[in-house]
């Protein structure tokens, strides 16, 4: 008997950022070609994160390309993504990482939607952005976030380190200079999925 196929999250999430990019004027900048999204571990309580790739000024970071395209934002999912959220927390967590992403959409991240003392500022924007896209987006995107079980997802085989400084102040990648698919595996990974109050 053939077992059915797993559903790959990490495509379906680079297919939410797409459907959000063409639908909402707030991440029209965004291309969902030079996302690498990926499964990490837990960092505290953190849902996910967004890493910029792309050049900077005070570090040389290491470069990311996938099928030969230079990847300019990584977005890590993390275990609570995946074993506490409701299909509409996956997507708000979608959306803030997105959020996060500076308009010039050039590897670099928007100065003034950082974490700290404006955190009640930035939801406050990110909400309203939230509710217009689940009212929008398609079926069968919301479906798949909703599901139990196994799903399959990208994840590093080797990591790309931190940057470090060296003795003249400027920073160099700490392992690698360039990562490729060849350094990532599709895996799987468990879903558990709380009730939505949506239908």
């Amino acid at each position: 008997m053939p077992v059915a196929s797993r559903p790959n999250l990490t495509r379906v999430v680079r297919a939410v950022i797409q459907d959000a990019a063409s639908r909402l004027p707030e991440f029209s900048h965004i291309k969902a070609s030079r996302i690498l999204v990926v499964v990490g571990e837990a960092r505290r309580a953190s849902w996910a994160t967004v890493r910029p790739l792309g050049p900077s000024k005070t570090r040389r970071r290491p470069v990311v390309r996938i099928k030969g395209r230079q990847m300019l934002y990584v977005i890590t999912l993390r275990p609570r993504f995946f074993r506490v959220a409701t299909p509409e927390k996956r997507i708000e967590t979608i959306l803030h990482e997105l959020f996060h992403i500076s308009r010039r959409f050039d590897g670099s991240l928007h100065s003034g939607r950082r974490h700290g003392s404006k955190t009640g500022v930035f939801e406050a924007r990110l909400k309203p952005i939230v509710g217009r896209y689940l009212e929008a987006m398609p079926r069968e995107l919301r479906d798949t976030l909703s599901t139990n079980g196994i799903v399959m997802a990208r994840q590093w085989l080797e990591k790309p380190g931190p940057s470090v400084k060296l003795r003249d102040g400027a920073e160099r990648p700490n392992g690698r200079s360039v990562y490729t698919e060849k350094h990532l595996f599709v895996g799987p990974v468990q879903m558990l999925t709380r009730r939505s109050g949506r239908r």
